[in-house]
């Protein structure tokens, strides 16, 4: 699906280094940033952080990021909860672990 709309190789490749890497522009970092602090336990959006986001996205936007980053961590500990794992889909592919900011 996000190779649809235009994930490539190199972007998913840039993750690792997702603060520095010249393959990601500034509102894609910033929006992992947003995902990170989303998926911290317990989750710790700074009021600077969201100055940042609302400066750069609209409330739409806002409410469709934010929704998605919820639901993937959603889906994410529904899964662990259950025991629920990998089905081999990505055989063949790969899946970056980020580097800690």
């Amino acid at each position: 699906m996000g190779r649809q709309h235009g994930l490539t190789g190199e972007k998913l490749s840039a993750l690792a280094d997702r603060q520095s890497s010249p393959a990601l522009d500034d509102e894609e970092r910033l929006a992992l940033r947003y995902a990170t602090a989303m998926t911290q336990t317990p989750v710790e959006v700074s009021a600077d952080l969201f100055a940042e986001l609302r400066a750069r996205f609209t409330e739409r936007q806002l409410v469709e990021l934010t929704s998605c980053i919820a639901w993937e961590n959603y889906r994410a500990r529904f899964d662990h909860a259950f025991g629920i794992e990998s089905e081999g889909f990505d055989e063949g592919a790969f899946c970056v672990v980020p580097k800690s900011p």
